[in-house]
């Protein structure tokens, strides 16, 4: 029997987290890629360092002439990446850092596996179990540790990039513990926050203290009234100094931080990241779908949790496996939903998730901070997994 009470903790890190700044270059790629051809393949990853950006992996657009056409314009693309981000410090510069790109073509005995053809649908790109999950912990339906931790960083951000909090640089991490009583949030008990930030702060050398008295009032605001109490202990810069940080202090890789992309240690995930491929993969385009699905079925009121975890073999459309795990909490038998869950979404085949979910766009940049999951979907088709167009539908079935 599951615990009702009990204390948990998930972390969220920055767009400047240098594994995040990785992360942001490779679905830059991505976009690139499929903004100039919606069936492209991509496979990126990336490095960052001191002064260093470094591109590997395998692509294919329409030709090859277009492939490098693709590649030859991607330089200028990843530093206005790195710009945004607010990268142009000495040991990390948008400007100066050394730009070093080794993709190259995808291979073919992948791609035969992958393809569709005549007489077959397109199989998955390659074997795996992808899992999504949803709550209704917080308004997003997702777990309220990480949901939280990765606002007290967006609105830090927010601040930095508005220039109303001057003293702070890029590279960010957050941690929020919370009290679960009859699995409901109810205090604060640690909030965790560590800040790069310029070496003086109001002509003030920067210490934890005055870093704790600058973010404090943003973590407030966007913790809901009651949770944050006199008993909840902060932590702010707690190592003291946090001017190196960055690529500059930490190598960066992609696919590095795949338990905040998701869901904070709240459920399960298969292992894949999502950063840097294009939408054939199923460790990404599957997990969107999980996703989707699981938020639905919450979302309809069919349940409080729900897990659901799918799998695949590489070159086969259809799914080997559909799970659904309602934690003791639904108003529906799982059988029955993972019978007509995948319908809702073609089968669940690769092709039939990118067209439902309309993935085939250049929208992946903009998830490579701050989660893939919990976000608001746009005008432009990003976030579309975020949707909730099929909980009408579902009600149905209580």
């Amino acid at each position: 029997m599951s615990r009702s009470s009990y204390i948990f903790t998930s972390e969220s890190v920055s767009e400047g987290h240098p594994d995040k700044v990785a992360d942001r270059i490779s679905d830059v790629v991505v976009d690139a890629f499929l903004a100039a051809e919606p069936q492209a393949r991509v496979a990126c990853e990336t490095l960052v360092t001191t002064n260093r950006i470094v591109l590997a992996g395998e692509v294919r657009a329409g030709s090859k002439e277009q492939t490098k056409e693709i590649i030859k314009s991607l330089e200028p693309k990843v530093r206005d990446a790195i710009k945004d981000i607010g990268y142009d410090q000495k040991g990390f510069s948008y400007k100066k850092a050394r730009f070093a790109c080794h993709l190259h073509g995808q291979s073919a005995h992948i791609a035969q596996g992958v393809d569709s053809t005549e007489k077959k649908d397109e199989g998955a790109g390659d074997q795996g179990i992808m899992f999504g999950y949803a709550t209704d912990e917080t308004p997003e339906l997702m777990p309220a540790t990480l949901q939280y931790s990765h606002n007290i960083l967006k609105r830090l951000a927010e601040v930095r990039h508005s220039g109303e909090c001057e003293g702070l640089e890029p590279d960010a991490k957050s941690q929020v513990t919370l009290l679960y009583e009859n699995g409901v949030p109810t205090q604060v008990l640690q909030i965790v926050v560590s800040h790069q930030h310029k070496k003086r702060i109001d002509g003030k050398i920067a210490t934890s203290k005055r870093m704790l008295d600058l973010i404090k009032p943003y973590v407030l605001e966007v913790i809901p009234e009651g949770l944050i109490t006199k008993k909840t202990k902060w932590h702010v810069n707690p190592t003291g100094r946090f001017e190196i940080g960055g690529p500059d202090g930490d190598c960066g890789l992609t696919g590095r931080k795949i338990i905040v992309d998701t869901y904070g240690g709240a459920a399960p995930h298969g292992g894949g990241a999502f950063s840097g491929k294009d939408p054939t993969k199923v460790d990404r385009s599957a997990a969107y779908a999980c996703r989707y699905l699981a938020k639905n079925v919450v979302a309809a009121g069919l349940a409080k949790k729900c897990t659901i975890q799918i799998s695949y073999a590489i070159g086969v459309a259809q799914p080997l496996s559909f799970y659904v795990d309602t934690h003791g909490t639904g108003e529906i038998d799982p059988a029955k939903l993972e019978k007509i869950l995948p319908e809702l979404i073609g089968g669940a085949t690769p092709r039939a998730i990118r067209e439902h979910l309309g993935l085939n766009k250049p929208i992946y940049a903009r998830t490579a901070a701050y989660g893939h999951f919990g976000r608001t979907p746009d005008n432009e088709g990003g976030f579309s997994w975020e949707r909730t167009d099929l909980a009408l539908e579902l009600q149905k079935l209580a």
